[in-house]
């Protein structure tokens, strides 16, 4: 086996389990004892920090280094790779087992300061795409997604989304923070407003947080336990449940086929080659 493939295959080993015995690792790669050592060393040649653990045979275990090695990330790039794994983790296209792995291995071997970070960054995806959606930078959401994990009270000021010279000028936003959600490419914060005794969403890309949090909070139950729903109702305008206020049925003189795309909630019933109702 050329050196470099054992490397490899050792590399994927120690990523496994938290201790492997040394005469283990040189059962399942087939190799001398002697030859771990020297394939260890390697190892921590190219950056890997692995320690020796104690016991009748001795063995080994990856620890988190002070870089992500061999590759070098900055920050915001392990946000964005938490992000994008996460999300992959929800997407129903069949690779969510192989994201939770990525991210499983990611989280081993980066620093405990990325590593604090990409924990407090928990979200929820709710659905589909959207081609107007405004950017929000890492820190807004490392920042609402640290008060969600720590249960503290947010501050923030909150723009109204017009021009500069529209801006309305508002006190600062107090809430106590339960959710952070991305839908059809945006960021919202799920909150219960402590000015207005009600829950509220309010879109990430329009939030300053200010420092320092406030105090602690007991979370409170999301209307209807389920947070994706709660959202999905109320971007429809219901409070509570995840139904359209009213209902109405139309006859347009598309085909069905031309129709179906752009209906995300609506029951589509073809009435002909060039019509149907919606």
């Amino acid at each position: 086996m050329a050196t470099t493939t054992r490397l490899l295959n050792l590399l994927s080993l120690l990523q496994t389990r938290r201790d492997w015995p040394g005469a283990l690792l040189a059962e399942r790669l087939d190799i001398s004892h002697r030859t771990v050592r020297r394939d260890i060393d390697r190892l921590r040649e190219m950056g890997y920090s692995i320690a020796a653990t104690m016991g009748p045979d001795g063995g080994y275990r990856l620890d988190a280094g002070s870089e992500l090695p061999p590759l070098l990330f900055d920050d915001d790039q392990v946000i964005a790779l938490a992000v994008a794994l996460q999300a992959a983790t929800l997407t129903g296209v069949g690779i969510e087992e192989d994201a939770v792995r990525a991210l499983t291995t990611l989280r081993q071997v980066m620093p405990s300061r990325l590593r604090h970070r990409l924990d407090a960054l928990t979200f929820t995806t709710i659905s589909t795409d959207s081609s107007d959606a405004d950017s929000v930078s890492p820190e807004v959401l490392v920042a609402i997604s640290a008060a969600v994990r720590a249960r503290e009270v947010l501050r923030f000021d909150y723009s109204n989304g017009r021009s500069t010279d529209n801006i309305e000028i508002t006190p600062p936003r107090r809430v106590e923070p339960h959710h952070l959600v991305t839908s059809k490419r945006r960021w919202y914060l799920v909150a219960w407003d402590l000015e207005r005794d009600d829950w509220r969403i309010f879109r990430a890309d329009r939030i300053t947080p200010r420092t320092p949090n406030g105090p602690r909070f007991t979370p409170k139950g999301i209307p209807g336990s389920d947070v994706s729903e709660y959202v999905a109702a109320r971007f429809k305008g219901s409070e509570h449940i995840n139904k359209w206020p009213c209902h109405g049925k139309v006859v347009l003189h598309r085909p069905a086929s031309y129709v179906l795309p752009f209906v995300e909630d609506g029951a589509v019933e073809d009435l002909g080659p060039d019509q149907c109702s919606l």
